[in-house]
């Protein structure tokens, strides 16, 4: 029996991308790589009252291509996102895999905000004509368990079902999470990735944190002035190796492991020695060497102190190699995706292993002497690359790690 067997190596077969500047494969590396900026004026709600008034907002995206019309009215935005990614990545992938498969497929996502449009709707009820005027359909579309439920019911998958709200390090938590169902045995294929919405709650939470930039996100400059809050969803299809290759299924990538970490300390200020923490652990785990990383997908925000923090942590883990590792941040284009982001960034990371490129940071103007790394600056470089990190730290200082190599 699959259950039975164990150190299974685990594979990416599928990618599915719901993001501010593409959505599927094709278009979002496309415009990744070109250095595509998503960053637009916010047309979700009314910003003329707020400091900041751009976002990443996924103004493309029309769920009816994805999702029956009849079905849309009990599916709120995070869960449409969610769903399209998923049939993408499972187009990507050979759709063959739900009849291969079948109840030995997992589901796991990661969110950030879950439904936050349902609450804002609830909100507005309640506060309206009082909590007789709540629709009972807003209710039932608010839980964030529905964003993995959806996806389950959408395509009658009957495996494992799970959601993990680790805010913007949910996307690795959930890809890990499948990478041990499926080495362990537990399952044979995962659908694993996270999903989150523009809201005005997190647009307003994030503003009042002081967090915001108010243009364009920076990383790694020495003039950054902070994040810029996006949406989208990535999701990825993970296979058990050998399974994969029967199929004769295409191959991104191997996820060779991961760790996690928490920095027990702050919500908001992360440590650098939890960053430590979480790479030397996912290099251990992962079994790789220090000197074999090509390339690691920072977490990035923009904000003065993470990317100062995050530069700090990586220069303490590699020492003299850190130089000559090329490290970007995808949030320079696309926003702080939230739970969405560290599941797109795995995306990247898998398709700058099976397309030999690295996409850039862009926005850099001034070179930071805290941040001293090789930041890809504002253009796309050619480099194979045989094993990369993807560093993910959530609020709360939980983090992870992911590690990815070439097959």
């Amino acid at each position: 029996m699959w259950f039975n067997k164990m150190n299974n190596r685990v594979v990416v077969t599928g990618i599915g991308i719901v993001s501010s500047i593409g959505i599927g494969v094709k278009s979002f590396w496309g415009q990744l790589v070109s250095g595509k900026c998503g960053i637009s004026p916010v047309t979700a709600f009314d910003v003329s009252g707020y400091d900041n008034k751009v976002g990443g907002e996924v103004k493309n995206f029309k769920a009816e291509e994805f999702i029956p019309k009849e079905r849309l009215k009990n599916i709120a935005r995070a869960s449409q996102f969610a769903i399209s990614a998923t049939k993408l990545a499972l187009e990507d992938a050979g759709r063959d895999i739900l009849c291969i498969y079948k109840d030995w497929i997992a589901v796991m996502m990661g969110t950030t905000m879950g439904e936050g449009g349902m609450i804002e709707e609830i909100d507005k009820h309640w506060t309206g004509l009082g909590e007789e005027d709540v629709w009972g359909l807003t209710v039932s579309k608010y839980p964030s368990n529905a964003i993995a439920n959806n996806i389950s019911r959408f395509f009658n998958i009957n495996g494992i079902n799970f959601m993990i709200p680790t805010a913007c390090a949910a996307g690795n938590y959930s890809i890990g999470f499948g990478y041990d169902m499926i080495s362990t045995g537990r399952v044979k294929c995962a659908i694993a990735g996270g999903a989150d919405p523009f809201s005005r709650i997190g647009y307003t939470g994030f503003g009042r944190l002081y967090a915001m930039a108010p243009e364009k996100c920076q990383p790694f400059d020495k003039n950054r002035k902070g994040m810029i809050v996006g949406e989208g969803s990535g999701v990825l299809i993970l296979e058990e190796l050998e399974s994969a290759k029967k199929r004769k299924a295409k191959i991104y990538a191997e996820i060779l492991g991961y760790g996690l970490s928490c920095d027990a300390n702050h919500m908001t200020a992360p440590r650098v020695e939890g960053i430590v923490k979480v790479m030397e652990k996912a290099i251990k785990n992962s079994g790789v060497k220090k000197e074999d990383v090509d390339y690691i997908c920072a977490h990035g925000t923009g904000t003065p102190a993470n990317d100062k923090t995050e530069c700090e942590a990586i220069k303490r883990v590699f020492g003299g190699l850190a130089k000559k590792i090329k490290v970007n941040s995808l949030k320079s284009m696309l926003g702080h995706t939230m739970g969405a982001a560290s599941a797109i960034e795995a995306a990247a990371c898998c398709l700058s292993i099976s397309e030999g490129m690295i996409a850039p940071t862009i926005n850099y103007e001034t070179p930071d002497p805290e941040c001293d790394l090789d930041c890809v600056p504002n253009k796309a470089v050619k480099q194979k690359c045989k094993i990369v990190l993807n560093n993910s730290l959530a609020f709360g200082g939980n983090n992870a790690c992911l590690v990815i190599g070439s097959i």
